[in-house]
């Protein structure tokens, strides 16, 4: 039942020839019950207040839902997205209910929005979404349909609470990574990788696999990890980078715009460089294991725990520059 949102769903444009494949997938990677804390979740999703919704905003920083919503009811909903926990993307607010999550992704939203093509009517997919927030935004901002990938359960389950009161919506998660999808697509305009390049042990194939999924002259918008001004080359870490274990590479700038353009990218542009802070990034009610400022360094928060730089994060923007069966 999860997932028949996705099943029935008509898919816009140069996707319906890959419905039957996408489902395909989704048979493959998901089985029910397949993680031992499902069955808490799906309860948690049974046990959601029926509430009226009078009004949905997703163009705002922290995505709306309001409504009459009385003080027992919004203790229940509180409790219940609660069995949820750890919620790491967002904000939002649902009837009262301030979900203050791990990241404040509005401030990345904020520092990319300005440099995207329209989203008006495009067709959208968004490698890593966790729990849908920016698959929110991009509906607010009049995208025609947001698909994400995440093979994080816990967090598919977070999107279908928060679809329960901004639903009906244009979009989808399907735990899937990108090397999971059939390739060529060819078929979104915008492609969303963020906070993803740096867990992928071979960073070219990734790129590929975001360059597959586009349709002619679509647009790629990357976010990760890179070094700081001054620092060169690649950074490959022995063993953790701020406490991750699977932080493959962590690339100068100008060696992160070599790789899209040998990866099939033109028009490469870097945007925005910003470190990250522990007012972007740390622990809440809705996220109270470790974070930012448990990684960096006690006496030099320049540097992580294992004295590496500190994360300063990068976007970057560009577009198909050909066809994958040219390359």
């Amino acid at each position: 039942m999860l997932f028949d949102a996705f099943r029935q769903r008509i898919l816009p444009g140069a996707l319906v020839p890959h419905h039957a494949a996408l489902q395909q997938a989704l048979d493959i990677a998901y089985q029910p019950a397949q993680h031992g804390d499902e069955l808490v979740w799906q309860h948690a999703l049974d046990a959601l207040p029926a509430i009226t919704v009078d009004d949905i905003s997703l163009e705002m920083d922290c995505p709306r839902a309001t409504g009459h919503c009385d003080a027992r009811a919004q203790q229940c909903l509180r409790d219940t997205l609660m069995q949820l926990h750890p919620w790491r993307k967002g904000p939002f607010d649902l009837f009262g209910v301030h979900i203050d999550t791990e990241w404040r992704s509005d401030w990345k939203w904020q520092r990319l929005a300005p440099h995207l093509s329209p989203l008006q009517g495009r067709t959208i997919l968004d490698v890593g979404c966790g729990n849908g927030y920016y698959l929110l935004r991009m509906l607010g901002a009049g995208a025609r349909y947001a698909l994400g990938i995440d093979p994080t359960l816990r967090f598919i389950y977070q999107f279908e609470a928060l679809r329960r009161y901004f639903g009906p919506l244009q979009a989808d998660i399907l735990p899937l990574k990108s090397e999971q999808l059939p390739r060529p697509l060819q078929a979104f305009d915008t492609v969303f990788s963020m906070g993803v390049l740096y867990h992928r042990r071979d960073h070219l194939e990734h790129l590929a696999e975001l360059r597959d999924a586009l349709a002619p002259g679509g647009e790629l918008v990357l976010e990760t990890l890179v070094l700081p001004q001054g620092h060169d080359g690649v950074l490959i870490p022995k063993d953790r980078y701020a406490q991750m274990r699977n932080v493959w590479a962590i690339p100068s700038i100008p060696v992160l715009e070599q790789w899209l353009r040998e990866a099939g990218f033109a028009d490469v542009r870097t945007v925005d460089v910003t470190a990250t802070t522990t007012g972007e990034q740390r622990a809440t009610d809705w996220m109270t294991f470790q974070s930012l400022a448990d990684f960096l360094d006690p006496a030099d928060p320049g540097k992580t725990v294992e004295g590496y730089p500190a994360p300063v994060r990068a976007i970057l923007v560009c577009r198909v520059s050909l066809s994958p069966d040219t390359l």
